[in-house]
């Protein structure tokens, strides 16, 4: 099995690069799941249903979310309804939306599933023991489980990867918008890169306009940021999975879109 994952998709400049490249990389790398980071899809913040259906139709087949998930309060009643839109695990219980997906591909399940983290984060639940909830159900259906951990600190998403080494088959960290280049596989077979990158503008600062994210180091007062435009770039990776849930290969895939 092959599965692609792209990182944080941002505003409309992320939305284009993928409606224009995922059909490419479906082409020449025949994918059988795509899995996205869609929290900053609608203007940097946030995620709406019309711009969630709008990444499905490109070719993704599930999005994962991280803090911004709640930016857009009109999302809440569609993250009940819409499976395949998944919210991070560890948020306290009750909160809107489903955490964990079984994609069907052909008769596999691929169990999918969206976790934060709590290093310069915020107050959420344990993601670690979380986590051993969560593969506990996973491994009574299937031997494949994908996780995207949306975390700030490195040392937490690398602790974290170490933790389920061996009961994933693989953890892709997502959230500050740089990849990494520390794809590896870790013992037991477990897929592993600290930050996917993003799907978006190349010369803004994390996707966002530089001028007000620089007055912001600056003068330390209220800015509004707002999507950067120009130059665009995504980034993500491609494994290979084996039938017993084992990842056999990471490879890194970055397309640059110069806007003339």
């Amino acid at each position: 099995m092959r599965i692609v994952l792209l990182g944080d998709i941002c505003g409309r400049p992320g939305r284009d690069i993928v409606k224009e490249m995922l059909p490419k990389i479906r082409d020449t790398y025949q994918p059988d799941l795509v899995v996205a980071n869609g929290e900053n899809a609608a203007g940097g913040f946030g995620l709406t249903q019309k711009i969630s259906e709008e990444l499905f139709s490109f070719g993704i087949d599930v999005l994962t979310t991280g803090n911004h998930i709640w930016d857009k309060r009109e999302i809440y009643p569609y993250l009940d309804a819409e499976a395949r839109l998944l919210r991070p695990a560890n948020y306290p219980p009750n909160v809107p939306g489903n955490y964990l997906y079984y994609a069907q591909v052909g008769d596999v399940k691929v169990a999918v599933i969206s976790m934060i983290g709590r290093v310069f984060m915020g107050d959420f639940d344990c993601p670690f023991r979380k986590i051993d909830q969560l593969l506990a159900e996973t491994a009574a259906v299937t031997p494949i489980t994908v996780i995207d951990f949306h975390g700030e600190a490195t040392s937490e998403k690398q602790a974290f990867g170490w933790y389920v080494a061996g009961r994933a088959s693989v953890v892709v960290g997502t959230h500050t918008h740089v990849p990494t280049a520390d794809e590896r596989i870790l013992p037991g077979g477990t897929a592993y890169i600290t930050d996917l990158g993003m799907c978006g503008p190349m010369d803004g600062i994390l996707g966002m306009q530089r001028e007000p994210v620089i007055n912001k180091f600056l003068d330390q007062l209220p800015t509004r940021f707002s999507v950067a435009k120009g130059d665009r770039h995504l980034c993500g990776v491609i494994v290979d999975i084996d039938t017993s849930g084992k990842a056999q290969k990471i490879s890194r895939i970055y397309y640059e879109k110069k806007i003339t």
